[in-house]
């Protein structure tokens, strides 16, 4: 018995389907494509229900309306829209194809037909689980850090938990699609073990090519497990400052008072100065004319942090008394007076604004000079000559 080739039975296909085609009546070809159109609507009417479906049952989640939950539902709702978008879309053409006389569902069940689906449902199913993993992966490590947040006493440990839940995201999201990549390409008939060993081959040129990354891998390890600087602190890192507002795998990002993102990889944070961490100081340099009393001023200083520290709204932002230096040097304006109050991490600006303000008008009801700088003009005393020159002239 003679066999037939693919191609061949795709030609007497396509030559089936058109001499049925050109057997239809103008009525019967109305009527089809009519079917056809309230098919297509019928998808797409049960698409956009099912859309707005989703959008309900997203904002009935439990938990806190946070941007990480925000983005976590809104790419689980759409990898749902998707799937099913795909499965309507599936059916709309079987069902378009049937009204036309073409039975593709039959040859879907036998023979190639039924080896191609039974490799896309499994690659599906596969995809569905792997991102479901994914999901819960993030889910579960966000629950776990959330609740010994919520435990840590110390706001430097919880500070630390905060920064350690993107990295371990981001190692269990990584391990996961790596699995799943490897059973995706076994169903679909892709022999993984030279794959995997030429995996491990490429590795290794890739550790040697790139250095620099696992250096930077390698140094982010290491600031996070000695705690050196953690998300929420403000650091300086070269010439640019500002706060810490992630740490991922291979880069700090700073972002500046002006809304500006720095991002530095961490072979290049050499030298991290953290503003911080455990307490902050907030130093002042303050100048007085040569003619001011002195005492008076640091007395004022002294006054001031004190009346400070006992109202409620800065009690407990300032850990410390005041603590005045005294006369730290001289320039051509005045006297400078130091002094520096200990804070709260993040709090010795908020003090140190306020200070300045009623240390401003403190000196000035005491009558405290703050020196500007100004020009004084001098006029030279006549001599003898001169005023002899202006008799004559008066004669």
């Amino acid at each position: 018995m003679e066999k037939t080739t693919a191609s061949e039975k795709l030609i007497g296909a396509l030559g089936g389907f058109h001499r049925q085609f050109a057997a239809l009546t103008p009525s019967e070809l109305a009527l089809n494509a009519l079917l056809t159109l309230l098919v297509i609507g019928g998808a797409w009417a049960l698409a956009a229900g099912f859309r707005r479906l989703v959008f309900f049952g997203v904002r009935q989640v439990p938990g806190p309306s946070d941007a990480h939950k925000q983005v976590r539902t809104t790419r689980v709702a759409r990898f749902t829209r998707g799937v099913v978008n795909f499965g309507l879309a599936v059916a709309a053409v079987l069902l378009a194809a049937q009204v036309w006389g073409l039975d593709l569902a039959a040859w879907l069940s036998r023979g190639v037909g039924e080896h191609l689906v039974a490799a896309g449902v499994r690659v599906g199913v596969l995809l569905v689980i792997g991102f479901a993993a994914l999901e819960l992966a993030g889910f579960v490590i966000d629950r776990l850090l959330g609740r010994l947040v919520e435990k840590a006493t110390a706001p430097r440990r919880a500070a630390q938990l905060n920064t350690l839940g993107p990295l371990l995201r981001s190692f269990a999201r990584g391990a996961v699609m790596v699995v799943f990549a490897m059973m995706i390409l076994s169903e679909a008939g892709v022999q993984i073990g030279p794959l995997l060993a030429g995996a491990g081959v490429i590795g290794i040129a890739i550790g040697f090519g790139a250095q620099t990354l696992v250096k930077d891998l390698l140094t982010g390890i290491f600031l996070i497990a000695e705690d050196t600087v953690s998300v929420g602190d403000v650091v300086s890192i070269s010439n640019f400052g500002g706060l810490v507002e992630e740490m991922t795998l291979r880069t700090i990002k700073l972002r500046d008072y002006d809304g500006t993102l720095h991002v530095f990889p961490y072979s290049e944070a050499q030298v991290i100065h953290n503003m911080t961490k455990t307490f902050s100081y907030y130093v002042f340099n303050l100048q007085v004319s040569h003619a001011s009393d002195v005492d008076r001023a640091l007395q004022l200083m002294k006054d001031v942090g004190a009346q400070m520290q006992a109202e409620e709204n800065f009690s407990g932002k300032i850990l410390e008394p005041i603590e005045v230096v005294g006369v730290d040097g001289f320039t051509e304006n005045g006297v400078v007076l130091k002094a520096r109050i200990k804070t709260l991490p993040i709090q010795q600006w908020t003090v140190g604004r306020e200070y300045n303000r009623r240390i401003k008008q403190a000196f000035a009801r005491e009558g405290v000079e703050i020196p500007y700088p100004h020009v004084k003009l001098v006029a030279p005393e006549p001599t003898a000559q001169a005023e002899r020159g202006r008799a004559e002239r008066g004669r």
